[in-house]
């Protein structure tokens, strides 16, 4: 192996995965059912 030339990868095999970009939406609902929950808590403690 030649230390001068480096080795050409593709992006895809760097990665070892799919790109999926589902996270995304599982971090936003999550968040958002964590507001509500919160939310819901504050106001049966709060007496409104």
């Amino acid at each position: 192996m030649n230390i001068d030339q480096p080795t050409g990868i593709s992006a895809q095999d760097a990665r070892q995965g799919k790109k999926l970009g589902v996270m995304r939406y599982v971090l936003s609902i999550s968040l958002d059912m964590a507001v509500i929950a919160g939310a819901v808590i504050y106001s049966s403690f709060s007496g409104r």
